[in-house]
């Protein structure tokens, strides 16, 4: 019996490429549609960079198509092509302080871009679908941790939370609509980290918008000093607390929720949180990291970035409850990983 053809969107990206491989080493085959906005593919080369790496960790083949999900047509293309068993759908602008810049892009990306993949998969008759959510959509906190309980949607304090937030909504009416659609909306918390060889990682375009990627760079020499926004936070020490996960123990999550997707009997809809239990404030992340690289690393406290939130973590039982997943790796696992890729990877997936 072959093994399921799994389409991912998005899958050139960082949560993308590194689910990719464990999908490769899970023996599934996979199928990679992704538009390169934030991917390096060198002149000339049939594949981005980081799957080009993947199909060499792997010794298996990544079936890649440069096409943006917004393209129908391009879209209907490839679902004409393969005989897709379910998406895995990670396309998306992702960085919070740009989404307040520029709301409608991120809007017609994520949205717009949703609404089109949907629409592909119904007239194709593919009805199962893992969707890369987010704990924003929990919005300001009413109480921590956060479970699947707490209400969504509500003080949502950016636009990438809330096209998160709509679009879960669109794809909970999907599923009420039609008993064949079987969705897993997968919320997590702040992916941080790298492959533990050091060969794929976060390979941010321009400045980082994420914390780790940038006392990373400073770690390295890249960026002169790190900047830390909000110091008056309502925390233990005054910086924004957040629960990092793994972005192995990510990817593994996917997997085993894709294993219980597939199952013929999986319908609706059903979101999880995927993150560690566990918060760690920026100073704690950057103590972590100043041990990895054994170095003191200079930083100033700059006021806060407007979307930004005080403390959330999250409460994952549900998720070890219904596919056995658990995060195993710790803030040194994090910040040692993400140190070797840095010092491996200077220039991240670029060769000069």
């Amino acid at each position: 019996m072959s093994l399921p053809v799994i389409l991912v969107t998005g899958g050139a990206g960082y949560v993308g490429s590194h689910t990719v491989l464990e999908l490769l080493n899970n023996n599934y085959t996979v199928v990679v549609v992704d538009n390169l906005v934030n991917a390096h593919k060198d002149k000339g080369a049939d594949l981005p960079e980081a799957l080009r790496r993947v199909e060499r960790m792997t010794g298996r083949t990544v079936y890649f198509h440069s096409v943006d999900i917004q393209n129908k047509e391009e879209l209907t293309r490839i679902f004409n092509h393969y005989k897709i068993d379910c998406v895995m759908h990670f396309a998306a602008l992702k960085a919070v302080g740009e989404s307040c810049q520029i709301p409608l892009t991120y809007y017609q990306n994520n949205i717009t871009g949703s609404s089109v993949l949907l629409e592909v998969m119904k007239n194709h008759g593919v009805y199962k679908l893992v969707y890369s959510s987010s704990a924003t959509v929990y919005g300001i906190p009413q109480y921590l941790p956060l479970d699947e309980k707490h209400p969504t949607g509500q003080g949502c304090t950016n636009p990438y939370g809330k096209s998160k937030y709509f679009v879960e909504e669109i794809m909970k009416d999907l599923c009420s609509s039609d008993p064949l659609w079987a969705i897993i909306s997968l919320r997590y918390f702040n992916p941080v980290g790298a492959h533990e060889s050091g060969e794929i990682g976060e390979d941010p375009l321009g400045i980082p918008n994420n914390l780790m990627p940038f006392i990373a760079q400073v770690a390295s020499g890249k960026l002169p000093r790190l900047q830390i926004f909000g110091s008056d936070y309502n925390t233990h020490d005054g910086t924004g607390v957040r629960d990092y996960i793994h972005i192995s123990d990510l990817s593994a999550g996917h997997v085993s929720s894709l294993k219980c997707i597939l199952k013929p009997d999986y319908t609706g809809f059903m979101a999880f949180n995927l993150g560690t239990g566990k918060g760690y404030s920026v100073l704690d992340v950057l103590k972590s990291f100043e041990k990895a690289c054994g170095k003191k690393l200079p930083y100033d406290l700059v006021p806060r970035r407007p979307g930004d939130i005080d403390s959330s973590y999250a409460d994952a039982t549900l998720s070890k409850k219904t596919f056995n997943w658990t995060a195993t790796k710790g803030i040194d696992d994090m910040c040692q990983d993400t140190w070797l890729w840095q010092q491996k990877n200077p220039n991240g997936f670029k060769s000069q």
